[in-house]
């Protein structure tokens, strides 16, 4: 099949490939410095920041998922550790090498999947076009959302799908690269462990192909997987028997209804659907019909995904949105370059797929504007505000009543002052809400409310942010409801400042313990 595809396909001229080549880094070139320009001068995205403050407390000696509650697997974790400790090594804030060695991550997969395109030939045969564009892609299309797990993920899994597909075209692939990029895929998966269901989606595609599932490259994704697991039960029991069952009774809180999520992702499914439709016309005389085939299948079951975790946030959706990218960008270039093979009328495929991608593309950029934007005036956004505030009133502790994880990650993170909280957030608190109006005695095994009313109390915050923002709970009257000791306390603290629907108070001079509130505290924590 390769040497009929490499025969069909006819390649440019020396000088007018090296000139392509030339002008594809020149564009990856470009878009990496918008990129890193972007992030570097923006705040730091709120989940990276607040796993790089777990990372760096559990390096310190903090117990993880004990001290530290947070719901996502340790992996995580212990690659945000990875900056932490490049940044000690160079003495450079880990904020300044967490966003960097993300996207060097990134593209060091994006570099391998083009190294491994290039076995197939044709439109591959040049590495660097197809790095530009796969690198472009992962970079463009997370704006604000680049270096979250999803992205890490998708990134990781593209090597598996490359070779994957050479599976389906029954050129196996050599043993070591084969293994590695299991073990990667594995990994990536491990990340986000209901991506196991991606595997499953893609093995049956085989099965449906006549291929065994007795391969090394997906003994070598799920044994990588099972050996993660036996080191998590291992290394974190902690986070089976405290924080998994925290995530199963409260992080419910957070789902969205189908209609919404269906509707959050409809520009998604309409172009998994073009992409489906466009291997069905050409999935008899597509060379490239079964690299497609692999990243429909994967942008589907991703899709399906999203949909079990419920939430309507963008990056949820990102690993499905980068593929169904490329599939899109695949058949295209593929059908354009062998167009005088095909028969049929190509007018309307090529319009469904150039305004597939298209829209895209749009949406991407307006993602990606906003924070270019913030980039040139980085003091106008709401977290260098709190930050400056926190500054000018020296505080030393903070704490902020809202489920906007970003009014205390990265202000902790780049300002120093001490988090008056086990939790990144409130959103624990409004699981417990969520979860009380479905079962009232579901408080008693997570009582929410009295951990963050002892944690206010006990870490003494001279700083309080309140979310004031429409559709957002009383939380400072849930708490003194929960616990009259925390009335008492929040009694002390004087408004100082407001803003984008924040309000900020400071604690009085006198303090926020006394020896029979402390007490009082101490009492509802045992219960």
């Amino acid at each position: 099949m390769q040497t009929e595809h490499a025969r069909v396909f006819d390649p440019a001229s020396p000088a007018r490939r090296a000139a392509v080549a030339a002008a594809s880094a020149l564009v990856l070139g470009g878009t990496l410095a918008v990129v890193l320009f972007a992030v570097m001068r923006t705040p730091l995205k709120d989940d990276i920041a607040w796993l790089l403050y777990v990372a760096r407390r559990w390096m310190a000696g903090r117990a993880l998922y004990v001290d530290l509650v947070e719901v996502n697997p340790p992996l995580i974790v212990w690659l945000s550790a990875v900056p932490i400790q490049i940044g000690a090594w160079l003495d450079i804030d880990p904020q300044r090498v967490a966003m960097p060695f993300f996207i060097a991550a990134v593209l060091g997969c994006g570099w391998w999947t083009a190294v491994l395109l290039r076995a197939r030939g044709g439109m591959f045969a040049d590495r660097m076009p197809v790095f530009a564009t796969i690198g472009f892609v992962l970079l463009v299309a997370p704006a604000a959302d680049l270096g979250q797990r999803e992205h890490l993920l998708v990134a990781a899994m593209l090597p598996y799908l490359v070779l994957f597909a050479a599976s389906l075209d029954r050129m196996p692939p050599r043993l070591v690269p084969g293994l590695v990029a299991g073990i990667l895929a594995g990994l990536g998966c491990a990340l986000k462990p209901r991506y196991a269901g991606v595997f499953v989606a893609l093995e049956c595609a085989a099965m449906l192909q006549g291929m065994r599932p007795w391969r090394a490259m997906p003994i070598a994704a799920a044994s990588a997987m099972a050996a993660y697991g036996a080191i998590v039960a291992i290394v974190c029991p902690a986070y089976l028997a405290r924080a998994v069952p925290l995530a199963l009774a409260l992080y419910g809180g957070t789902d969205v209804g189908f209609l919404r999520l269906f509707a959050e992702s409809a520009l998604l499914i309409g172009g998994e659907l073009v992409a489906l439709a466009l291997w069905l016309h050409a999935r008899r005389t597509l060379p490239e019909r079964n690299l497609l085939l692999a990243l429909v299948v994967f942008a589907a079951a991703s899709t399906v995904v999203c949909f079990v975790d419920g939430k309507d946030w963008f990056y949820h959706r990102l690993p499905a949105t980068i593929v169904t990218i490329l599939a899109l960008l695949c058949w295209a270039t593929s059908t354009w370059l062998h167009r005088h093979t095909e028969s049929r009328n190509l007018r309307l495929p090529m319009a469904m797929a150039g305004i597939a991608v298209v829209v895209f593309g749009v949406a991407a950029f307006q993602r990606l504007e906003p924070e270019v934007a913030l980039a040139v005036e980085p003091e106008f956004t709401t977290v260098q505000r709190l930050e400056q505030l926190v500054r000018k009133e020296h505080a030393r502790t903070y704490i902020a009543f809202s489920e906007w994880i970003a009014l205390g990650f990265p202000v902790v993170n780049n300002t120093g002052v001490a988090w008056a909280s086990r939790f990144d957030s409130m959103w624990a608190l409004k699981g417990e809400l969520w979860r009380a109006r479905l079962d009232p005695g579901a408080s008693k095994e997570f009582p929410i409310r009295r951990w963050v009313a002892h944690d206010f109390i006990a870490g003494c915050p001279e700083i309080a942010v309140v979310d004031i923002r429409d559709g957002v709970p009383d939380y400072i009257a849930i708490l003194t409801a929960a616990d009259p000791s925390f009335g008492r306390v929040w009694s002390r603290y004087k408004k100082i400042a407001a803003f984008d629907g924040l309000t900020i108070y400071r604690r009085g001079k006198a303090g926020c313990i006394d020896p029979w509130v402390a007490a009082e505290a101490r009492t509802n924590l045992a219960r």
